[in-house]
């Protein structure tokens, strides 16, 4: 240990000294605005030729950001702003010596593809959060909200604001007309705001800078010049409310004697969503039986370890200002720190109901396929005084399934009780805004749960605590969070979470763990402490540790794989600043992470190097591998012993041509084996997009997954003697699938899109077995494995005779399986007035099982074309009224 250890302490010191004299002082680009007549403003045509341009001056002298920071950018850019009581205006002209080769193509909103300009307005000047607007030479808009000192771009963030451009012989130029009442400033007589602007010249593949912002530099905000000259401007309050309608009809296969499976099922919805400015700082948004039906389906993904899925938020309500909710638990720069496990995970607002009725084999079933939302309320925003705030509150209705018999008789069983969600952020910004503190609270309550729902929780509570605080130009930094969990319910629901794969109570070999019955609630907790180095040269690192105690649980409002977890990781790595002959820009790193259980047994122990490549011909690459020496699984037996897994060795590699072209591609590949070859798998991704024109972008990505695991999971049983058995099998599973998409762009505020995803996944087992000695270091010494005789199968069940006695000591179901899946959206949407829209949308959906033993292709074909999809039609019409 000590020689590691002495490396790592000579190279932090390395680093910490290099970081001393390095930091460069820029200085700060200045512009003064000058108030208009409200009665005389710029009409917004692009042209740039109204007489109140000329009573401010202009501003220019960008400066190259990449390839090559703090040189003269190609071509030069210069604007002008002015302002009344209501609007911001920006003029700006983009200087270009061959017009004719400006690329002007066309995309839905926050495109950002071919020439564009951006602005960034600080308006709290808090040095951390700023509001983007940007305007490509094709006139599409794009906005977002910067917050983290530019770590999030919230693209969710849509507001009400003009632009329109032009093409000469100059170049191209854009004007810019943005609602006071879209930003967020201080009451002050005399104000200052962060600004910063960015140009793409997309020939060259070149952004530009008004404000010069050296590389290496961390931060984005912080980094922003200022603008002066705003005098007695009042803060705006935004009202906005916009009703909808949605009109939606699904047709299907009908199964015959099925009174709720038809064939075809209609249904009209209203609602409303309103958007409230309690003050400027503070925002709240109600939603009122909100509908998500435009929204694009999830792809297709199968999991054989049996943990969950995470799935991304796409529903707009939930996901603008999503960042002011998120409280990771631990993501870092180095390892695998489980980066997705979050205290708040929206998607569990809505999620399919958790109960399913008992029912007779004479019985038909209506299972809700959602909860539907009552309503939901969220109130954000950041004070001028540096206090971020965010309070969401929801609330999900009861849901019951329908029951009937052949005679006709019914009744109902709730599967899905009513339920309370809340969650409660808040941050205060300190140390001129280097330093921040925040804490979460997040509650989940349900309601009057039933004997049929008594497993699911009747209350979980979650509360954090996070800081961050960086010194030397920000170079520096230290944070960390602290996280407790408490759930409450019966006695079942309680026992439940203990035997669920997140925790696995029950494990047979685990001392500091065991399952109580009688305990009807759980307390757990995680946390995080990391230190690094991210600016000011060439290297930067990160070291630190996390844990998750074994009664931590956030799944109710949250995302949590697993639990009883302790892990250490440490990130070193190094990129170029300057473009050379062969490259824009390389980075290189290493990082080590290692992790613990609870008890003190040393689990993983990983390295991995990894280089990206920025080529000068604008290609992107990147490699990596992977050695794990030491590989251990608690959650393997699914509740049984510790498992040894085998020492393997992994890679991945990606090329990407240049974004630019019409044409291009994506290549990525990666794979893994075990020393001994008892695990293999291997993923190839190679897909194209084609631009043949500036209104259309077609793309497919085709991918195959081959996975060979001689010890894969299967089942736990007891024979007929009681003694345990942790039954595997050596499983050859292959995945297919393909994501086309097809982009129709007729004018920016009028779209159609595309997207359809055949998907097959099938696995058969053999060489079936069971784990006799979970840790032996020779992998043939881990398991028993069953002879033909021993195993026979019959009308899809195997049984088992160990020693061929004559008599079955346990059977199970033949494994094998086939899963063949077809899921597309096709969305036609109109911004007819600036936020307001209508959205034609048709959506398939093909799921089922196929036969295992066809080939991929055939299993496809035959269980997708021919078949009857399911088929939902929607129109949605919605109104913004802004007050």
């Amino acid at each position: 240990m000590r020689r590691p250890t002495l490396l790592l302490a000579l190279l932090f010191l390395s680093i910490w000294a290099s970081a001393q004299d390095s930091t460069e002082v820029v200085p700060i680009k200045i512009y003064v605005t000058k108030a208009i007549e409200q009665n005389q403003p710029p009409s917004i045509d692009g042209l740039l030729n109204d007489q109140v341009w000329n009573t401010v001056e202009w501003t220019g002298d960008y400066v190259e950001l990449q390839p090559d920071e703090n040189t003269p950018p190609s071509y030069q850019t210069k604007f002008k702003i002015v302002y009344d009581t209501k609007y911001l205006y920006i003029g700006v002209r983009c200087y270009d010596a061959e017009p004719d080769k400006i690329v002007k193509r066309l995309s839905r909103r926050d495109g950002f593809d071919g020439d564009w300009v951006e602005f960034n307005i600080d308006s709290y000047h808090d040095k951390r959060t700023a509001f983007s607007f940007t305007v490509t030479a094709a006139g599409v808009k794009g906005d977002e909200f910067v917050s983290n000192n530019g770590s999030n771009w919230d693209g969710s963030w849509n507001p009400i604001w003009y632009t329109k451009t032009n093409v000469d012989e100059e170049g191209w130029t854009a004007e810019l007309k943005i609602p006071l009442s879209q930003l967020k400033f201080s009451g002050a007589d005399d104000q200052v705001w962060g600004l910063q602007s960015t140009r793409r010249f997309f020939r060259a593949e070149e952004r530009s800078l008004w404000q010069r912002k050296p590389i290496d530099q961390p931060g984005w905000v912080s980094e922003f010049g200022e603008l002066h000259g705003l005098k007695n401007i009042e803060p705006q309050k935004q009202l906005e409310i916009q009703p909808y309608t949605v009109t939606s009809g699904e047709t299907y296969e009908a199964e015959e004697g099925n009174p709720f499976r038809d064939g075809n099922d209609n249904d009209v919805t209203v609602g409303l969503d309103a958007k409230i400015g309690i003050t400027n700082d503070l925002t709240l948004d109600l939603t009122v039986n909100p509908d998500f039906g435009q929204v694009e389906a999830d792809p297709s993904a199968i999991a054989l370890d049996g943990f969950q899925i995470f799935f991304r938020e796409q529903r707009p309500f939930f996901v603008e200002n999503k960042n002011i909710f998120d409280f990771n638990v631990s993501q870092s720069e180095a390892g695998n720190t489980f980066g997705f496990d979050n205290v708040f995970y929206s998607r569990r607002i809505g999620r399919s109901p958790q109960g399913s009725p008992d029912t007779s084999d004479d019985e038909f079933v209506d299972q809700p396929a959602n909860t539907p939302i009552i309503g939901a309320a969220k109130f954000s925003g950041k004070t001028k005084d540096g206090w971020a705030i965010g309070v969401l509150e929801s609330v999900t209705a009861r849901r019951y399934a329908s029951i009937v018999n052949e005679e006709g008789d019914g009744r109902r069983e709730m599967v899905e009780p009513l339920t309370n969600y809340f969650v409660g952020r808040l941050q205060k910004d300190f140390n001129d805004r280097n330093s921040y503190i925040g804490g979460i609270f997040t509650a989940t309550n349900r309601d009057n749960l039933t004997e049929q729902l008594d497993f699911l929780h009747r209350s979980a509570y979650t509360g954090g605590v996070d800081f961050k605080h960086q010194w030397h130009n920000r170079d520096w930094y230290v944070e960390g969070n602290l996280i407790l969990s408490h759930v409450q319910g019966s006695q079942e629901a309680i026992q439940n979470t203990q035997e669920s794969i997140t925790h696995l109570f029950q494990r047979v070999d685990a001392e500091h763990v065991a399952v109580d019955p009688n305990r009807t609630s759980l307390t757990g907790s995680a946390g995080n402490l990391q230190i690094g180095k991210i600016g000011s040269g060439h290297w930067r690192f990160e070291t630190g540790g996390t844990w998750r105690s074994p009664e931590l649980e956030l799944n109710d409002i949250g995302f949590q794989r697993q639990s009883d977890d302790i892990r250490h990781y440490t990130w070193v790595g190094y990129q170029t600043l300057k473009p050379d002959k062969t490259f824009r820009r390389v980075g290189i790193n290493y990082n080590h992470w290692s992790a613990w259980d609870f008890n003190g047994n040393h689990n993983i122990l990983r390295f991995n190097t990894n280089s990206w490549q920025n080529w000068q011909n604008n290609w992107f690459s990147n490699f990596g591998f992977n050695y794990g020496p030491r590989r251990y699984d608690n959650f393997a037996l699914r509740g049984g012993p510790r498992l040894k897994r085998s020492p393997d060795v992994s890679f991945w590699n990606s090329i990407r041509t240049d974004n630019r072209k019409k044409l291009r591609f994506n290549f990525f590949h990666r794979g893994q084996k075990a020393v001994d070859d008892s695990y293999r798998s291997y993923f190839i991704e190679a897909g194209l997009v084609y631009q043949p024109v500036n209104a259309i972008r077609v793309s497919a990505f085709p991918s195959l997954s081959i996975n060979n695991d001689k010890l894969q999971f299967i089942e736990n049983f007891e024979d007929i003697n009681g003694s345990p058995r942790y039954l595997n099998g050596e499983i050859q599973q292959r995945t297919l699938s393909m994501s086309f998409r097809f982009n129709y762009t007729i004018n920016p505020n009028l779209t159609v899109q595309y997207w359809g995803q055949p998907f097959i996944s099938r696995g058969r087992y053999s060489n079936f077995k069971h784990v006799t000695d979970a840790t032996a270091q020779r992998f043939e010494n881990r398991f028993l494995a069953y002879t033909d005789n021993e195993v026979t199968l019959s009308d899809g069940t195997y049984a088992v005779d160990e020693n061929v006695t004559g008599s079955t000591d346990f059977s199970f179901d033949d494994p094998d399986f086939s899963f063949v899946q077809f899921r597309s959206n096709l969305v036609i949407r109109w911004e007819y007035i600036p936020g307001s829209e209508i959205f034609l949308v048709w959506s398939q959906d093909i799921s089922q099982s196929g036969d295992p033993s066809q080939g991929l292709l055939d299993g496809l074909s035959d269980n997708i074309f021919g078949q009857q999809p399911q088929n939902i039609f929607l129109l949605k019409a919605t109104y913004r009224f802004v007050l």
